[in-house]
């Protein structure tokens, strides 16, 4: 908590690979204009979609910066994972020789790696041998896929574990770091979140008609908090965060981007794909009592909301239940699309660049409140403004909650 005498967590390396750029810089420019990466992906409405809208993501060039044998065993999200995490390390001032000589651990989110089990299934279909399916689907279909290449990429030496918690993984590993950090198990972990978007990959949630079809217009179709709203937009891409202990960071002469003072979780303990307002209070409520702060000193929250009718409405709910009308609220998603696995991570570091350069990115395509966001203040242009600590929500099927709040420093 503030002022207590326990071990402070801070972040010095950032990293993210996303629909709204492939860097900290382009990300940071997108987010201050209110850049949409979303866009109409053909092989969805080939594959039999419902809506074919994505956020668009390029597959990253890894041939020349890994040989061939990690490329082989390294599933798509395990690519954008590694192009993310190479920009936090160079951030957090981080080569391998330093991973050589020093026990690094890593937790990141990651639910799913639909591709590579498609790709192998459809090899037994047709071949009927399992000799011909080589070792590479093995190690790009289990859902530990990125921690056990990123591990071996980087030659991690300390906590080495998944988080799979449907839309809150990213967030949880950050949480998770926070926790083992503060306790003194670690000194560094690489934290993170990765999500897939080939069209293989949201095939099922197509099919429970959770996407928009505003087709005509894709930069418009996420609308978080909008009364017009008519489902999410899926999205993915990787988040890369490294969370030192601050007297260890500072011992090595890193630059401290921002200080994790709070995690809060819970479960709401009902139906598999129903939301709810007091599993999302709890969950903020112990991010704020973590941090040792109250609710009246949060500046911006980064909402969870995804732009489904239900869950931004419960999210409004609980906001105006702890908050009020008083700290500035938006949903980045409005611009990203639901990144999924990755999210929770992903929203960390946009948080950061928002912390860092003194500015709210604006929920996009907000016109219209209903009954429930009109109570907030959502931030519908980007705001200048200095923050001193933000709130960013998780919140996943089977009502997997995480709140985490950052400090600037």
């Amino acid at each position: 908590m503030e002022g207590s005498n326990v071990r402070r967590v801070v972040i010095t390396g950032l990293g993210i690979y996303s629909s709204i750029g492939k860097n900290l810089n382009e990300v940071r420019s997108s987010l201050y204009e209110g850049k949409s990466g979303i866009g109409i992906d053909p092989e969805r409405t080939a594959y039999g979609y419902r809506s074919p809208l994505t956020g668009i993501v390029d597959r990253p060039q890894l041939k020349g910066i890994l040989d061939r044998r990690l490329r082989v065993g390294l599933a798509e999200e395990g690519e954008y994972a590694c192009v993310a995490t190479l920009e936090a390390m160079q951030t957090a001032g981080i080569d391998m020789d330093y991973l050589d000589r020093n026990e690094v651990g890593i937790f990141y989110g990651n639910d799913s790696s639909s591709k590579a089990v498609i790709e192998a299934y459809n090899v037994m279909v047709e071949k009927r041998d399992t000799q011909l399916l080589g070792s590479g689907p093995v190690f790009r279909s289990m859902n530990s896929t990125v921690t056990m290449n990123l591990s071996t990429i980087f030659r991690l030496r300390g906590v080495n574990m998944t988080i799979s918690a449907a839309c809150a993984s990213g967030s949880h590993s950050v949480g998770l770091g926070f926790l083992f950090i503060r306790h003194g198990l670690q000194d560094i972990i690489l934290c993170g979140g990765a999500q897939e978007t080939n069209s293989h990959s949201m095939a099922s949630f197509d099919a429970l008609s959770a996407f928009s079809v505003r087709t005509d217009e894709p930069a418009r179709a996420s609308r978080p908090f909008d009364a017009g709203r008519d489902g999410l937009i899926p999205s993915g891409g990787a988040a890369s965060i490294i969370l030192e202990e601050y007297e260890h960071a500072v011992r090595r002469g890193a630059t401290v981007y921002a200080e994790v003072t709070g995690y809060g979780f819970s479960s709401n303990g009902k139906q598999i794909s129903q939301p709810s307002d007091e599993g999302c209070v709890i969950a903020m409520s112990r991010a704020l009592a973590d941090a040792g702060i109250k609710a009246s000193c949060i500046d911006y929250v980064n909402a969870h909301a995804t732009s489904t009718p239900q869950g931004d409405a419960t999210e409004a709910i609980a906001l105006n239940r702890l908050f009020g009308g008083r700290p500035l609220v938006s949903s980045t998603k409005s611009m990203t699309g639901h990144e999924c696995w990755m999210a929770g991570a992903s929203e960390v570091v946009y948080s950061v660049l928002m912390l860092r350069n003194s500015f709210v990115a604006p929920n996009i395509n907000f016109e219209t409140p209903d009954e429930h966001s009109r109570h907030l203040n959502i931030a519908t242009q980007t705001v200048d403004k200095k923050l001193s600590h933000v709130l960013s929500n998780s919140f996943g099927f089977g009502g997997t909650n995480s709140a985490l709040v950052i400090k600037n420093i």
